[in-house]
């Protein structure tokens, strides 16, 4: 890793892993700091120990890895490390072989890892618990957890909690990750300093549990949830658990957030470097009312701001005159609809399509054709949400259509860009004849195995991840798109809490941002269109408003604006951003530009009609260079990093644009 170590070793009986330690290079030189100094009594020795992963019946009171039904006692049969470190323990008993896999990812301060199972036995096994790994944090006394949470319109809420002894737990039962949560925690020690992350990469149901044990380490496990029930390992067979990414930092939260940036990039590969156009969705101006001459009149308005993107949401397809119906059915509802996209294209713009493949409407000829694709249980009545049903995505016949319908769309029409939604969770999960059926883990593969499929046979089409706005923001997923839909709250007060944990976990290439005329949900209070569009530029700008009803002053300012943005656009998305209070801070790579997003949220001083102090934001600049600003004012970067950069709030002018160049 970059400047991480993670060292592990055997335990003396050689029957299972220990961390010795983790942190910057060098840290593994010396007496690790997981060594327990006193007996261990009433408990047994590998529950007291700082162990990476044990089974129910090594590990039976401070929290196992994985239970299987019956027990399971294991030891040391092998290990290889090649480019992965590869660690094998067997129970003969059982019948199981664990392989507990390493991968270090090379340029970032990353560690993935999970677990290899594999039935040597004669009979079937049974696991209650499928985790993916357990670590210990080296914290000192105690530990301070920071984790996303909220609902829907309030996903990404920071919030922290010391937790001096016991435990704390997240989960998920959606069958995604969901609003409430996600499958991400960072670690510190109750008084800060370095942090430590651990994030899942799963798209389905999910833990991630922490506990300060009696000995006073701090220990990590997270895994996907058996879901609906246990999950059967068939003798000869084998299966694999998620993956787990696990971060450290020196610098703390804003450290531990880089590292996460690092890696949502090496995620991305050469996607990364792709420009994220700036977009206009007609949602919010027209909603299941899609008709050409309509759709077109904003496209062009669109385009007069320079706006690079058309994206046409919910509405465009046969049967969907409101959310009762149409849904499977992807066939679009005017025979014109290839001129269209033509001439949106000839606007200078390129065309994007909003879908939902994993959602059927009971009026659809898809479910009158197909009512045993869906999710359900003989005998129950199934419930809707938002008037919808589930595709079991675990049938392969369910998987090929989705791709075949795709493949239809991105075929016929010169579509660059995919916004994949998906509106409710399963419920009624089932599928008749199959009782046994892990069902999340199938409905998983089958989603990951479409956006696969898009990627190899559509690698031009830039894919937005959805979910009710932010339900689905894993890793995994990630991995697969290009850019996220934090929230559908598009109000720019809810928007900056949002936008500040999202990117405590995610990197800005990823943040899909809207400017809108809808109010916050929760702190509706009206806010200037300059400051809209600043929020909205710490990511990846859109435009969801009505542009029918803007004047054509804010037509004026919106475009000057866009303009703005796509000057600062590259240093957004791939330099290093640092969330500060009411700023954002974006450095290039090469470290010579500086972009600062700043707003006033509260209060405006009175400043300059009264005797008053500016407000100052401090930046994470270099103390011992010079800054300038684009009106000629020079700073030194000391005086940005302690006294730091000033803003004169009014109230026409609550949010600005700064962007310093460093001067030798």
């Amino acid at each position: 890793m970059k400047s991480t170590s993670y060292t592990v070793a055997l335990d003396s009986t050689e029957r299972w892993l220990e961390l010795k330690a983790w942190g910057p290079h060098g840290i593994e030189d010396g007496p690790s700091v997981f060594t327990n100094a006193g007996s261990v009594h009433f408990i047994t020795d590998v529950d007291a120990a700082p162990v990476e992963y044990a089974p129910l019946g090594l590990r039976p009171f401070s929290g196992a890895d994985v239970s299987v039904r019956g027990g399971s006692w294991w030891r040391f049969e092998s290990a290889s490390s090649d480019d992965d470190l590869r660690v094998t323990f067997v129970d003969e008993v059982a019948g199981l072989r664990a392989v507990l896999c390493y991968r270090p990812v090379p340029e970032t301060d990353v560690l993935t890892r999970w677990v290899e199972f594999e039935n040597t036995g004669s009979s079937t096994l049974e696991f209650d618990r499928l985790g993916s790994a357990g670590v210990c944090v080296p914290t000192v006394s105690g530990a301070r957890l920071t984790y996303l949470t909220g609902q829907w319109s309030q996903e990404f809420t920071r919030r922290t909690v010391d937790l001096p002894a016991g435990g704390f737990r997240m989960e998920s039962r959606f069958g995604v990750p969901g609003h409430a949560h996600v499958p991400w925690l960072a670690v510190q020690d109750s008084s800060g300093g370095p942090a430590f992350g651990v994030s899942l990469e799963w798209p389905g149901s999910w833990s991630i549990e922490a506990d300060v044990e009696p000995s006073g380490l701090t220990r990590v496990r997270a895994g996907r949830l058996p879901s609906p029930g246990p999950v059967l390992l068939q003798p000869g067979t084998s299966l694999v658990t998620p993956a787990v990414a696990l971060a450290s930092s020196v610098d703390g939260l804003a450290g531990l957030a880089s590292v996460w940036h690092d890696y949502d990039r090496v995620l991305a590969g050469s996607r990364w470097r792709r420009p994220r156009p700036v977009l206009y969705n007609s949602w919010e101006a027209t909603g299941f009312d899609v008709r050409s001459e309509h759709q077109l009149e904003l496209a062009k308005r669109a385009a007069d701001l320079g706006v690079e993107l058309f994206v046409v949401d919910d509405g465009w397809f046969t049967g969907r005159d409101d959310d009762t119906g149409g849904l499977g059915d992807w066939t679009p509802a005017e025979e014109a609809f290839g001129e269209f996209v033509d001439s949106v294209r000839e606007l200078g713009l390129e065309f994007g399509l909003w879908v939902e493949p994993e959602a059927v409407s009971p009026k659809s000829r898809l479910y009158a054709e197909h009512p045993d694709w869906v999710y359900r249980i003989e005998g129950r009545p199934q419930t809707l949400i938002r008037n919808q049903l589930l595709l079991d995505l675990g049938l392969p016949e369910v998987v090929a259509f989705v791709k075949s319908t795709l493949d239809a769309l991105l075929t016929a029409y010169p579509i660059s860009y995919l916004k994949w939604d998906m509106n409710r969770p399963p419920t009624e999960r089932g599928r008749p004849g199959s009782p046994d059926a892990d069902l999340d883990a199938e409905h998983v593969a089958g989603y990951l195995a479409v956006l696969d499929h898009l990627r190899a046979a559509h690698p031009h089409v830039t894919i937005e991840a959805c979910a009710g706005g932010g339900g689905r923001t894993d890793l995994a997923t990630v991995a697969r798109t290009d850019v996220v839909w934090p929230s559908d709250n598009t109000g720019p007060l809810d928007r900056l809490a949002i936008q500040d944990g999202f990117l405590l976990m995610h990197a800005p290439h990823l943040m899909s941002s809207w400017v809108t005329d809808s109010p916050g949900v929760f702190d509706p209070r009206p806010r200037s269109l300059r400051f809209r569009f600043v929020t909205a530029m710490a990511g990846v700008l859109g435009i969801g408003a009505d542009l029918s009803k803007w004047a054509p002053e804010q037509h004026a300012e919106a475009a000057s604006l866009v303009a703005v943005y796509k000057s600062i656009r590259d240093v957004v998305h791939h330099g290093v951003a640092r969330v500060l209070a009411d700023a954002t801070q974006y450095t290039s790579e090469d470290g010579d530009t500086v972009v600062v997003l700043a707003w006033n949220t509260g209060e405006l001083t009175g400043a300059p009609l009264v005797p008053g102090r500016s407000s100052r934001v401090r930046l994470d600049v270099c103390p011992s260079s010079s800054y300038v600003d684009e009106k000629g004012t020079r700073y030194s970067g000391a005086h940005l990093k302690y006294a730091g950069l000033p803003f004169d709030w009014t109230a026409d002018h609550d949010a600005d644009v700064v962007v310093l160049h460093r001067s030798e």
